[in-house]
């Protein structure tokens, strides 16, 4: 495995900036997650490291060589697609040992049986090796997906959205398993998706884009407790963040014309009343759904008592995040 530093990469699509200057350090066996909505850049970039896209300005270094004039072969990375990408006439085993087999690596079969067996028992497919991969549900083959990645030893992994096209309960499951076997291995991992569960729960650091920059970066609970804009504090925590007038209860910080209040930063029983307008009850919690001079508020009710629509329940804020006009924050 190996460090992955990224030097103010950009690339452009005709007038379409795709990536604009990231410069970025993915640090030996990390699992870095990239979090933004469509069109954030993730995928580019993902493709710029690979060298299935050409820079167009700056510079990446794989283990501390510049990589930009090698080959995706040369460049000794793995790719897990959105889609599975699996060779449907191949069994499950023939398809694990495909990049085994490559003239590159040339792996010895004794090697290629042995590795495949490994992988098939870490994804729990060992009983499915001899199915052809049309035999397969969606969860297998995207474990088949993952698996023929796994099965090599590369500088980095790196995987678009693999989850995103699986059933809930698969995904829960499989970023189990993902951030299990990146553990296991000392993998370095560089993982791209717009769902901040799959980031909060799997990364050690999160850099979260917009419009093709990277805005910040950080561990996923310096993002969540310190973001440095109102676009950063909005991705990353469920139910999201409240954003409410700076004034909405008492005078306002200095330069603030908004904040944002975390569900579990409101204090209950004091302060301002606010209606119930909605109760869910989740198991482990139960969300209120407040409306407050106009504003919906969502926060978690924390002194057990059963609140119904209708009720009025006094709240006040607690360390809340204030931000400018721009959305920057303030400190």
């Amino acid at each position: 495995m190996a460090e992955v530093v990224l030097n103010d990469v950009s690339k452009s699509f005709g007038k379409t900036v795709a990536v604009d200057g990231i410069s970025m350090t993915i640090p030996d066996g990390a699992f870095v997650v990239m979090l933004g909505p469509t069109g954030a850049g993730k995928t580019t970039t993902l493709r710029l490291i690979a060298g299935l896209e050409k820079l167009d300005r700056g510079s990446v270094s794989i283990g501390g060589r510049d990589v930009g004039e090698e080959t995706p072969a040369q460049r000794d990375v793995a790719m897990v697609f959105q889609q599975y990408s699996l060779y449907p006439h191949l069994s499950v085993r023939d398809n694990l040992a495909f990049p085994l087999r490559s003239p590159i690596l040339k792996t010895p079969e004794a090697e290629i049986t042995r590795k495949v067996a490994d992988v098939a028992d870490v994804l729990q497919i060992s009983h499915k090796l001899d199915n052809k991969a049309t035999e397969l549900s969606g969860g297998e083959m995207q474990r088949v997906s993952i698996g023929r990645a796994l099965v090599r030893d590369p500088a980095i992994y790196l995987m678009d959205e693999p989850l995103s096209s699986l059933d809930a309960k698969l995904r829960t499951d499989l970023r189990v398993e993902l951030k299990r076997i990146q553990a296991s291995l000392g993998a370095t991992l560089l993982y791209v998706t717009h769902d901040q569960i799959e980031a909060m729960t799997m990364a050690t650091h999160v850099g979260v884009l917009n419009e093709g920059r990277l805005v910040q970066f950080g561990t996923p609970r310096e993002i969540y407790e310190n973001p440095n804009s109102l676009y950063v504090a909005s991705r990353l925590g469920l139910p999201r963040i409240n954003i409410l007038p700076a004034d909405i209860f008492g005078s306002a910080p200095n330069g603030a014309t908004q904040i944002g209040l975390r569900p579990e930063h409101i204090t209950q029983g004091e302060g301002t009343p606010a209606e119930v307008r909605r109760v869910e009850h989740l198991g482990d919690q139960t969300r209120l759904h407040l409306r407050l001079q106009g504003h919906e508020v969502i926060t978690l009710a924390q002194d057990g008592h059963d609140y119904a629509p209708g009720a009025t329940l006094n709240i006040a804020p607690r360390n809340p995040l204030s931000f400018d006009a721009n959305g920057n924050r303030l400190s």
